[in-house]
């Protein structure tokens, strides 16, 4: 079954173009370890006037991306990622879920 998942992380002020540089170049470990984990379908927004992004993405699986704090290669690029990132203390990004509302297909 798959189901929809958002979340909500923060991005430091002034940072916003090195996040899209970061992720235009995002490591093809972190796209095999996503799609491997049964998480397509994506997308990562921007809302400019609070630096709050939202993250969109169908899950086949029982994990999100914002789950997979056990593989190596998640705590490298969540390492990369902390310095522009609000984060917790293992690096990873301060995430909070979203309850869906709506949905029209």
């Amino acid at each position: 079954m798959i189901q929809r998942v958002a979340f909500k992380m923060k991005l430091k002020q002034g940072y916003k173009q090195e996040y899209i540089k970061r992720h235009n170049a995002v490591w093809p470990e972190i796209v095999e370890l996503v799609k491997r984990s049964g998480i397509s379908d994506y997308a990562i927004y921007l809302d400019e006037e609070t630096n709050i992004l939202f993250g969109v993405q169908k899950v086949s699986g029982s994990t999100s991306s914002q789950e997979l704090g056990n593989v190596e290669i998640q705590q490298k690029w969540w390492d990369y990622m902390s310095d522009i990132m609000e984060v917790n203390s293992d690096n990873s990004p301060v995430t909070v879920y979203l309850e869906e509302v709506f949905y029209l297909s």
